[in-house]
């Protein structure tokens, strides 16, 4: 069996298969496993305690501890670009990696690298959705996972001064971890509404540690003063050499702006994101 991911869920599902004693590939193109969620700062940066800058991280710890004696084989740093099937059971991924191996190497530098499996888990996550406004291009302005990425991985800021702003509840972790690690967020700018979880109790029931996150977020916000204005969005992006200010204008229910409600906040970062979109190009390819 062969897990293309390496997250949360590619880990959970490795683990199973082995525990199980089914023989296990598990491929990531990251050089560990974690996924896009939970990163890790180099050894240079001498992090002491990365995982503060998580929630839910004794799941990832749990998973990475069964991972280690499982038998799992582990092809990390492996960019697998294609699947293909010569029959029912007989699968063939196809990946490059940068393993050293001098007798065999593309005209890039790289190593194509197949793995045969009779099963596949596909676990390949997710990527931000991005629409697009005036002066979205200008530095500093990055996506709200980017911006978060930027934290966990690297350990730096994307400004001192940074409006969040888009839709979805990642807004109100992404700016919770950037006031927690030290940058101003002077408003958080949520194109939606939270009404409509209020009209959804069943689901909000069946997933109670989602509301206790929220809360948590909320609370840190408070705390840290920043505003929350619902039914808002960023329209314009201003600056030269990078970004400096937002505009934020009132949104109907359709979402469209509301003449004369533009007012500018003053910032050194912007980080906008409109929820995450499932990347299923390797699924797409298998059609």
């Amino acid at each position: 069996m062969a897990v293309l991911g390496a997250g949360p869920a590619g880990l959970a599902g490795a683990v199973s298969a082995a525990e199980l004693s089914l023989s296990v590939a598990l491929l990531d193109s990251a050089g560990q496993p974690g996924g896009q969620y939970y990163r890790h700062p180099p050894p240079a940066a001498r992090a002491t305690r990365p995982e503060a800058l998580h929630h839910d991280w004794q799941v990832f710890a749990d998973l990475r501890d069964r991972l280690a004696p499982s038998g799992v084989t582990r092809l990390f740093g492996h960019d697998v670009w294609t699947i293909t099937r010569a029959a029912k059971d007989d699968w063939t991924v196809h990946a490059l990696t940068d393993e050293d191996d001098s007798n065999c190497h593309t005209e890039q530098g790289r190593r194509p690298v197949t793995v045969r499996a009779r099963a596949i888990l596909l676990a390949t996550g997710s990527y931000e959705r991005h629409l697009p406004f005036p002066g979205w291009t200008l530095p500093g302005v990055v996506g709200a996972g980017g911006a978060q990425a930027m934290l966990k991985s690297g350990l730096v800021l994307p400004g001192r001064r940074v409006v969040v702003a888009g839709s979805g509840p990642l807004l109100l972790a992404v700016a919770a971890s950037l006031t927690s690690a030290g940058a101003e967020v002077p408003e958080l700018i949520e194109a939606s509404g939270y009404l409509g979880y209020a009209r959804r109790p069943d689901v909000l029931a069946a997933q109670p540690q989602k509301l206790t996150e929220a809360v948590r977020h909320g609370a840190a916000l408070l705390r840290h003063g920043v505003r929350l204005r619902t039914r808002h969005a960023v329209t314009e992006a201003h600056g030269t050499d990078r970004v400096e200010s937002v505009t934020v204008t009132r949104l109907d229910r359709d979402w469209r702006p509301v003449p004369g409600t533009g007012r500018r906040i003053a910032c050194d970062a912007l980080a906008v994101g409109h929820g995450l979109i499932p990347q299923i190009d390797l699924a797409t390819g298998l059609g």
